[in-house]
């Protein structure tokens, strides 16, 4: 029987009853542990499943499809902005949340249907991905003038727009989320998230995407529109970094160009390579364990930032090169046999 990496289980392989323990005690954990810490760290765990969420945008569009977009964070970036302007021109929040999933979706679906029918692929669809996100990150830094207003909302340029409103209640409007409400929210969203793409990796159109990332001349072969099939991938997965967008939003109560930027899209390929592309677990402890060491850079006073990551980059590159999770699996599993072996 072959070795299979922690995580990389087949698309079809239903997920086991110890996987469905996991999720259940980790919600638990999760939904438990604002009781037992401070603001603080509510904070910055919130921070990280937010953006757990576009890694998880990532690792589902280049681990199981095969398409590396580094448009992404053009949707994390729309996703925010939708959500800020529509909520401070309605009042109300419930709308421009599901607005923030939706406008980013229809955005990919546009772009995405000019490059897969258009048969571009590999790196030039990367590299179009990324000139998408660094022309909304340009216009969006070009929009300073008291000219660019939506409805009543300035648009800020550089400044980006202070001030976004709070969730609000759909039941209770009078009633807005705090620290610990953001936390439940956002940890509740990634669970879902995860939990949602998982299991649609269950189904036919799961399987038919990762029969693409095989081999997508045989899955046309037999009788599948491959570029149907990754259109509808490259849509969920715009949806899915929008709301990402708009949960950042809520918690910082700001959005701004930096949403865009190429250190952003650069930060989200590190967070899933450190973690494994072809896993939907391993982005998410990524992007935990990448955001820690930031912020231990930053208490230390360490400079270079970016340098240091760029240096972890280059390891797990070298060292893991399926990433973290995927080579513990394996060694594990290394290890399990040969002990096995001795023993018969």
């Amino acid at each position: 029987m072959a070795l299979r990496p922690l995580g990389m289980q087949p698309a079809a392989e239903p997920p086991k009853w110890w996987w469905w323990l996991f999720v259940v005690a980790a919600t638990a954990v999760l939904f438990a542990l604002p009781s037992y810490i401070d603001i603080a760290v509510q904070l910055d765990m919130s921070v990280i499943f937010v953006l757990a969420l576009l890694a998880l945008s990532m690792s589902f569009l280049w681990g199981y499809v095969g398409i590396l977009s580094f448009g992404q964070t053009a949707f994390f970036g729309l996703g925010g902005y939708t959500y800020a302007i529509a909520a401070m021109n309605f009042g109300e929040t419930t709308g421009p949340l599901i607005g923030a999933m939706i406008l980013p979706a229809l955005f990919a679906g546009v772009i995405g249907y000019f490059m897969i029918y258009g048969r571009v692929s590999g790196i030039y669809l990367s590299v179009i991905t990324l000139v998408v996100t660094l022309i909304l990150e340009k216009g969006v830094r070009a929009t300073s003038g008291e000219q660019f207003v939506i409805g009543s909302v300035r648009v800020g340029g550089q400044n980006g727009i202070p001030g976004v409103p709070p969730l609000q209640l759909p039941w209770d409007p009078s009633t807005s989320l705090f620290i610990d409400g953001v936390f439940y929210l956002s940890a509740g969203a990634l669970v879902l998230v995860y939990v949602g793409l998982r299991l649609l990796l269950l189904t036919r159109f799961g399987r038919v995407l990762v029969g693409i990332r095989e081999n997508e001349r045989r899955t046309e072969l037999l009788g599948y529109d491959a570029r149907r099939y990754k259109l509808a991938a490259f849509v969920l997965a715009g949806g899915v970094a929008g709301l990402s967008g708009a949960l950042y939003g809520i918690w910082g109560s700001f959005v701004g160009p930096e949403m865009f930027g190429l250190g952003q899209a650069a930060q989200v390929i590190i967070w899933v390579i450190v973690g494994g592309k072809a896993t939907l677990i391993g982005p998410i402890v990524g992007t935990g364990l990448i955001q820690y060491l930031t912020t231990w850079l930053g208490t230390q006073g360490v400079g270079q930032v970016s340098l240091v990551l760029g240096g972890v980059l280059v390891i797990f590159v070298l060292v893991f090169q399926q990433g973290l999770l995927p080579s513990i699996g394996l060694l594990l599993a290394q290890i399990t046999g040969r002990s096995k072996r001795s023993e018969s």
